[in-house]
């Protein structure tokens, strides 16, 4: 189906307004004054890189037909996610495509097909406006690649100083489509679980982006939407009990997530992990632990142990998953604990992550 349309589409439209051009090299706080430089900069940078039917209308909201949402499903999936990540360019990505395969992947996890995203700017004064323009860019590929359309957002100035360049906002709507039903608390004693890659490979990225650690490598972050990849999996495997991307606090903090809501226990095998050895290096240098890494592509799935092998043919038969491993089982106890067999021949606990691993990761 396509891209529902705004509705009354019948009204008069009034003065065709021309599309403004932003003249300054930077940004100035003029651009957040609500005056005809800010309208420039929407139009130019925004409205220009974004170009869609509804983003079009530059009314306070993104106007949409019930009727186009319902034939996707019968359940609204809502999520909003912030972007402060550093470097704004990374290998492997930047802010735009961050901001939107995240917010992308948060509503895909739910079994949701995602449809809309709102696009919030903070900028600081001084920021190269091509730099604004490189990042909008990026975010209208990634919506493109994910199916999704920018369709309303917000422009904020900070005097000089007052942030770091540039913070983004992004929230999204998808549509959970009839007898999907997919939540941390299903998860069942005999349950497998899987990885659909390499995981640890964004944070290591960004961290050897900063420069902190000078190493000749070609590490880059995992960035990608993952809705595709699990429409795949939903479609070979409706019986999908749990889904959650691993983002900040890594695979580990979503296992415990799932532990303890579902009053189970999570145990994988270290041996079974598919950690790239590059990150396993970066990880030893620092004294880190790659389960807690963060990814932005990758996700930890729950599935019935009958249909494990299933649902691991087909997350490797999708470009987004051709490295997915099962990593262990879930157990009846101990209640809300997740373990790990480690190479060593024994066994040790995978607590939460306390505290901060690696600050302003995505």
């Amino acid at each position: 189906m396509s891209t529902p349309a705004p509705f009354e589409k019948d009204r008069p439209t009034g003065i065709r307004r021309r599309g403004g051009k932003v003249r300054d090299q930077r940004i100035t706080l003029s651009h957040g004054s609500g005056g005809k430089a800010m309208r420039d900069l929407i139009d130019d940078v925004f409205v220009g890189s974004f170009d869609n039917p509804a983003l079009a209308e530059l009314e306070d909201q993104a106007r949409f037909r019930l009727s186009d949402l319902l034939a996707h499903g019968d359940r609204l999936a809502f999520t909003t996610d912030s972007y402060v990540v550093d470097p704004l360019f990374f290998p492997g990505g930047d802010i735009g495509a961050l901001a939107v395969n995240g917010t992308v992947n948060d509503l895909a996890v739910s079994g949701a097909k995602p449809l809309f995203l709102s696009c919030a700017m903070i900028l600081e004064e001084g920021l190269d406006v091509d730099v604004l323009r490189k990042v909008a860019h990026s975010m209208r590929d990634a919506a493109k690649a994910a199916g999704v359309t920018i369709v309303t957002g917000d422009t904020k100035v900070v005097p000089r100083g007052k942030a770091d360049k540039l913070f983004i906002n992004t929230a999204g709507i998808g549509v959970i489509p009839k007898h999907v039903e997919i939540a941390a608390n299903q998860a069942r004693p005999g349950d497998a679980i899987i990885v659909n890659g390499l995981i640890g490979d964004h944070g290591a990225a960004i961290l050897n982006a900063r420069g902190d650690l000078a190493l000749d490598t070609d590490l880059e972050s995992d960035c990608q939407p993952l809705n595709g990849l699990i429409d795949a999996l939903l479609a070979a495997c409706p019986e999908i009990h749990s889904l959650r991307d691993a983002t900040r606090g890594g695979v580990a903090t979503v296992l415990n997530e799932f532990a303890q809501a579902a009053c189970v226990s999570m145990h994988i095998i270290e041996t079974a992990l598919p950690i790239r050895e590059e990150v396993k290096g970066v990880c030893e240098i620092l004294g880190l632990d790659p389960l807690y890494m963060a990814n932005e592509g990758k996700l930890v799935a729950i599935v019935p142990g009958a249909h494990a092998q299933t649902a691991l043919e087909a997350m490797r038969a999708h470009p987004a998953g051709r490295d997915a491993a099962i990593i262990g089982e879930v157990s009846a106890a101990p209640e809300g604990v997740v373990t790990m067999a480690t190479v060593f021949g024994g066994e040790r606990i995978v607590d939460m992550l306390v505290g901060e691993q690696l600050p302003r990761i995505c």
